[in-house]
């Protein structure tokens, strides 16, 4: 009985009539409708294979009509949405940090690193790194150090209370130094390009044009001016009243264009030039140095414009390299290898 079943089943779908698909006829009409209604008409007529399509059916078909009625559906539940403002460390959904690609302020890139950056991190911080290495073998313990301030030796009932002395030899206590590792390797941070003009107060605000165009045109970063803090009487400052400086700051790529720039094209020039003075550092890794007015005219985006700027307006400027060290040594090292020499006496 079972086997007879499939052989019944089989001479029903035999003598069953074909039948067209329902939908055949909207696929076939939507094929010829998107461009190929010429080659159906090609098609003989009496060939089961060709499908009459209605010219209704042609002029009907408009797939933007068609798309726009669609319902498009929601946005997924479960798509993280970054938050359009940060509501503070107590909120419960706050935007991820930039670096994140799901941040709406998510930048990609950078894909080439300028030529100073791609220095710094091929060559420069390997040979940092080996040059500061101090080898500690397992087990190795320092000697214990010396307290930094001193007690008293309670000869006298004065000392009863009295708070530590200060380290023998001076009154300031140097900056404890952490040893350099691969992750704390010193490295630019930021320039600061600064520069005063005493004339703007006396002689009219175009001083401070020109040198604010000047700053801007070397820096690529729109200047920021700053009033006078104290009077000058020589010069007729009063504070508050007369804008004398212009300061640009410097960050990331613009840094590293500037101070590649500065050590391959600038620096060269400067007839005599002995180099940055040895104590020209703040003991905390940040080193400073000036350019006067003939040596800022060296820079390309002067030179090459040289006519539009007035010559006696051309102002100096102090250019400040703020280094992630910790000390002038360090800070002094990391630039030496970028190529910025010192001469003098070193003062750490």
């Amino acid at each position: 009985m079972a086997a007879r079943e499939p052989s019944r089943c089989l001479q029903r779908a035999l003598l069953r009539p074909s039948q067209p698909h329902k939908y055949q006829q909207f696929a076939f009409s939507k094929r010829n409708a998107f461009g190929q209604a010429a080659a159906a008409v090609d098609v003989e007529a009496e060939s089961s294979l060709a499908t009459p399509v209605p010219e209704s059916v042609i002029k009907s078909y408009n797939p933007v009509a068609r798309a726009k009625a669609q319902n498009k559906l929601p946005r997924s539940r479960y798509q993280f949405r970054s938050p359009k403002y940060d509501r503070g460390p107590l909120h419960p959904h706050r935007p991820p940090p930039p670096a994140d690609p799901s941040s709406r302020l998510f930048i990609p890139g950078p894909f080439s690193l300028p030529r100073v950056q791609q220095t710094y991190e091929s060559t420069i911080a390997s040979d940092i790194l080996t040059l500061c290495y101090v080898h500690r073998p397992p087990g190795f313990q320092p000697p214990p150090k010396a307290p930094r301030l001193r007690s008293w030796d309670d000869s006298s009932p004065y000392h009863k209370n009295r708070p530590l002395r200060g380290p023998r030899g001076g009154d300031v206590l140097r900056l404890l130094r952490k040893p350099i590792t691969f992750r704390n390797l010193p490295k630019v941070e930021r320039i600061t390009i600064h520069s005063y003009v005493k004339y703007a107060a006396t002689e009219g605000s175009q001083w401070l044009h020109v040198a604010g165009m000047a700053v801007q045109a070397i820096s690529n970063v729109r200047v920021e001016t700053f009033k006078s803090k104290t009077s000058v009487g020589p010069w007729g400052i009063v504070p508050g009243r007369d804008t004398v400086a212009v300061k640009a700051e410097l960050y990331r790529e613009d840094m590293h264009h500037f101070l590649g720039k500065l050590v391959d094209v600038v620096l060269p020039k400067i007839k005599e030039w002995k180099g940055v003075k040895g104590s020209s550092g703040d003991s905390s890794g940040n080193i400073t140095f000036g350019l006067e007015p003939e040596e800022m005219a060296l820079f390309p985006e002067i030179e090459v414009n040289y006519d539009m700027y007035p010559v006696k307006m051309i102002p100096g400027c102090h250019i400040t390299l703020h280094t992630s060290a910790t000390t002038d040594k360090d800070a002094r090292l990391l630039l030496s290898a970028l190529g910025i020499p010192f001469y003098g006496k070193f003062v750490n």
